[in-house]
């Protein structure tokens, strides 16, 4: 990578190091949440007995975890760049008596595996902040094992995720916020259709195929969505950490208002949309 990129690389392994507390909080919520999109990775993987497994961008532990547990003698590698998401992730699977894993704090772009490596790999939400995706995903296809599986999941289009835009539609209302230019690691990056099956397609993999998977973030109140997106969602924390006092208690008012007039009855269950991609090599 060049030297813009590897100032991004590092700027993020900064940030999910400070968020990795706030992750380790929400961990329940979010992994519900997230579970959807980690069910249809792992259908379409099928992992079998023997597999030897790479989750990237690990974060707490999922789905690598859940596939460890499913394994008779194989192994799930755990990886991603921050060290102390990963400590979570062995704490997760420490509670669950999970033993065939390892945790590796690595760049998916520079993988410290030999060719040919592993049977399965799983990113599950990686890939829009990659600086370089195209170098990403042809390090995944190169320790991959001929006719080895790959399956990676990305958020779909912003009219979808409500879970986000709820919270940034409201402080881009309030700030003046530079938008990213669309190449940019961010939240949409991938969500355009046929992106991720094109890159796949460039580092030589086959087979591939695209799948919606709806989801539900389910915060039961209001204060739960803010106290959640204010604890783990980094654009959120960042543009407010830019922000006045009054101009943070109007975003905040504007977005209990946005909540609440959508989910009237009180009972805050927000529809979320990915993207789960699969090849073969």
């Amino acid at each position: 990578m060049n030297q813009e990129l590897e100032i991004i690389r590092d700027q993020q392994q900064e940030v999910w190091n400070k968020f990795s507390a706030g992750w380790k909080k929400w961990d329940t919520l979010t992994m519900d949440f997230l579970k959807p999109v980690g069910d249809e990775m792992i259908r379409l993987l099928n992992p079998k007995g023997n597999d030897m497994v790479l989750d990237i961008a690990s974060g707490t532990g999922e789905p690598g975890l859940t596939i460890a547990s499913m394994l008779t003698n194989g192994k799930v590698t755990l990886t991603d760049l921050s060290a102390d998401m990963l400590e979570i992730a062995r704490e997760n699977g420490a509670d669950r008596g999970i033993k065939n894993i390892e945790t590796i704090v690595c760049d998916v772009c520079e993988l410290p595996f030999e060719d040919h490596t592993f049977d399965v790999i799983s990113c599950r939400f990686g890939f829009m902040f990659f600086p370089d995706m195209l170098l990403a995903i042809k390090e995944m296809a190169r320790v991959l094992k001929p006719g080895g599986r790959i399956v990676t999941a990305v958020w779909n289009i912003p009219e979808k995720n409500f879970w986000v835009t709820a919270s940034m539609g409201v402080i881009r209302k309030n700030m003046d916020i530079p938008v990213p230019p669309p190449e940019a690691p961010g939240m949409f990056r991938c969500a355009e259709a046929g992106m991720m099956s094109d890159l796949f397609k460039q580092a030589g993999l086959t087979n591939i195929s695209e799948k919606e998977v709806a989801g539900k973030m389910n915060c039961g109140t209001t204060d739960t969505y803010w106290n959640l997106m204010t604890d783990v969602a980094a654009p959120v924390v960042a543009a407010l950490s830019k922000a006045d006092q009054a101009t943070k208690n109007k975003i905040k008012a504007e977005v209990y208002e946005t909540i609440n007039q959508k989910y009237a009855d009180g009972d805050v269950v927000i529809d979320s949309s990915a993207i789960v991609i699969y090849a073969e090599k």
